[in-house]
């Protein structure tokens, strides 16, 4: 059940990566990106996560098309 994620999340995280800021799939790199834009550590972390999330599903798809 933690992997449910606030629509604030999605939407910010969402609107950061069309903005053109570069995330990786590490939490801590993202960390570090979102330091002086997110309003709050617990925000700040989610939306981490969640970009780092996105930037791997978005490599194994890459990687699956890839293969086929």
């Amino acid at each position: 059940m933690g992997k449910i994620k606030s629509k604030l999340v999605k939407k910010t995280s969402g609107t950061l990566i069309r903005e053109g800021i570069k995330f990786e799939e590490n939490f801590e790199k993202n960390k570090q990106v979102l330091k002086d834009i997110a309003p709050s550590k617990k925000i700040r972390n989610q939306i981490a996560g969640y970009a780092a999330r996105l930037k791997k599903q978005e490599k194994l798809e890459k990687d699956k098309k890839m293969i086929t």
